[in-house]
Parts: structure tokens; C-alpha cells; sequence
């Protein structure tokens, strides 16, 4: 994220997004109040990420679902506040989300008791880089690995005549937002917590696989240079002068960001299977976005689920 303040206001918006969660059937009123307010930090939240989405990582997808986090984040507080309690499931996904998520990215690096402890981010962060380089020489392929800008071993550098090209694994190459997501998302919906365990040996290890395939076509194909097409065009719809940044442009912001997309979606459809109680969070997005009330588990012919499982 952009910085201390940015961080700080994560915490923030998630920390009353967790009182929110356990306040509910316990003190439902001001429940509503906490939750209804966590939505309105979370839309702040999300419009200071757009200039860095939009205009520094320059990714118009980050960017443009940054903004329209804002004003979805708002009318969630305001059908909250007005009495949609289904979406009370929602507001304990993203709580869940952020508690999942946030220490990797706002923990630095620390001493205890003399011995030096790793930022989480850090460790997940050349844990993939190690992988992906495992993936990149099976391939035939050998850059140099080396530390990173950020004092981490996760930097392939490649050579393209006497220029050098630099690929650097950093925490949302890892795959983790994906996996918080889905964590967030089961860990928020009443359910057995077999079905849950089985939802998450579906997802995680899904998200994981694919997102080292990810991290190893983008690292070839900008590393090499192989997608070189447009370049014209290219650098100017990204607002860039650099032509080595054309492949990277084509393999991750436009090819790679599409196709995580439609994965969300079949991994999502997968997780249903499991977990239809999921779907209760679906329908409410769904009527916030068209303003219809939906029955999903009827149009993806999904039984019930058992009225007397065991946890």
C-alpha cells in the first residue's frame, strides 16, 4: 500500500469492521451503527488507492475497481444501517479478509528477545520468488536472482543487450489476496466447519498453482521481451515513454489481470458447490450493483443444505 497512513487506515476501517462482527446478536442496534461506519472508512480507504493504483502501479483495472469500491462501500453502510441485515455476513467476510491479509502487508521485519524475527511479507515474498525461479529454469530459462529494492531476495534480472530488465516478486504477486478473499468469505458464513475446511482445500492450493504460473509467464515474457506488440499504442495507453515496459504491460496488466478475473469466477463456483451459504453474500452484491433480489441457489440448482450436519 502507499504508505503509513494508508496502512493506518486499513487497520482502522478492519478493526471496526471486527467490533461490527462482534457486536452482531449481541448488541444488534449498535452492531448496525459500528458496521454501517466500518463501510464508510472502507469506501476512504479505497478512493486514496486510486491515484496509486491508477496513476503510479498503472493498472486501470486496480484503479477503476478502486473507484467503484467507493460508492459500493457507502450504499453496503447505508442498506446495513437501514435494516438489510443479511449483509452483516458480508461485513464479517471483510473483517475476516483484512485480518488475513493485513499483517503480511503492514508488519515489518522486528527483534524479539534478540533474535531477529522476518516480516511475514517477506518470507511469502521469496518464498514464491524461490518457486518461480524453480518454474523459470524448467523452462529453459536462467536469470539472475538477486535482492530486491526492498532488502528481499525475490529480483530476477535479465539482460536484453546491454539493457538490464528487472522482475521483482512483491506481495501481490504472492497470491494472497485471492487467498484472503476466500478465507474472509468462508471463514464469514454459517456453516460446518468440515465444509469449510473442504472450500479451502479447494481454493487455496487453485489460487497458489495458478498464481506461480502467473508469476512465471509474466517474469519470461517481460524478461524477454516476448510481447513487444503495439508499442506505440501500448505506452500510450499505460502513459509510459519506457518500450522495454511494453511486455510487462501486455503479459500482467492486460493478460494476466483478465484471466484472474475469469479464475475468481470458476473458483468461486467451485467454493459454492461446497459452501452454498456463500451465495447469501453473492445476492447481496448482486442487488447493490442491479437492485433486484436474486434466488441463486435455485438458478444453480444447489440443494439445501442439510438442516442437521454435524460441525
Amino acid at each position: 500500500m502507499p504508505g503509513l497512513l494508508s496502512d493506518l487506515l486499513a487497520w482502522v476501517s478492519i478493526l471496526t469492521f471486527v467490533a461490527g462482527a462482534l457486536l452482531y446478536r449481541r448488541n444488534d442496534r449498535l452492531a448496525r451503527y459500528v458496521s454501517a461506519a466500518a463501510w464508510g472508512l472502507f469506501a476512504v480507504f479505497w478512493l486514496q488507492l486510486v491515484p496509486h493504483f491508477a496513476f503510479e502501479h498503472k493498472s486501470y483495472i486496480e484503479g477503476f475497481l478502486s473507484l467503484a469500491a467507493v460508492p459500493a462501500c457507502l450504499y453496503a453502510g447505508y442498506l446495513l444501517y437501514s435494516g438489510r441485515d443479511s449483509l452483516f455476513v458480508l461485513s464479517k467476510a471483510v473483517a475476516a479478509m483484512g485480518v488475513i491479509y493485513l499483517p503480511f502487508e503492514t508488519i515489518p521485519a522486528f527483534t524479539l528477545l534478540g533474535l531477529a524475527v522476518p516480516a511475514p511479507r517477506g518470507v511469502l515474498m521469496e518464498t514464491v520468488a524461490a518457486q518461480t525461479q524453480f518454474l523459470v529454469n524448467a523452462l529453459g530459462y536462467y536469470p539472475e536472482m538477486t535482492t530486491g529494492d526492498l532488502g528481499y531476495h525475490n529480483m530476477f534480472v535479465f539482460m536484453e543487450g546491454t539493457h538490464r530488465i528487472t522482475v521483482s516478486v512483491v506481495l501481490a504477486c504472492t497470491g494472497l489476496g485471492s487467498m484472503a478473499i476466500f478465507g474472509g468469505l468462508i471463514a464469514a458464513v454459517d456453516a460446518p466447519i468440515r465444509r469449510k475446511v473442504r472450500a479451502l482445500a479447494i481454493a487455496v492450493p487453485i489460487i497458489y498453482a495458478l498464481n506461480l504460473a502467473r508469476t512465471t509467464f509474466i517474469t519470461i515474457a517481460f524478461g524477454e521481451q516476448y510481447m513487444q506488440f503495439f508499442v506505440d499504442e501500448i505506452l500510450l495507453l499505460f502513459g509510459s515513454s519506457d518500450p522495454y515496459m511494453v511486455s510487462f504491460f501486455i503479459s500482467d496488466r492486460i493478460i494476466s489481470q483478465f484471466l484472474a478475473v475469469l479464475a475468481l469466477v470458476g473458483i468461486t463456483y467451485l467454493v459454492v458447490q461446497e459452501v452454498p451459504e456463500l451465495l447469501t453474500i453473492i445476492e447481496d452484491v448482486l442487488y447493490m450493483v442491479t437492485g433486484d433480489e436474486y434466488d441463486l441457489r435455485e438458478a444453480l440448482d444447489l440443494e439445501e443444505p442439510g438442516r442437521g450436519e454435524s460441525v
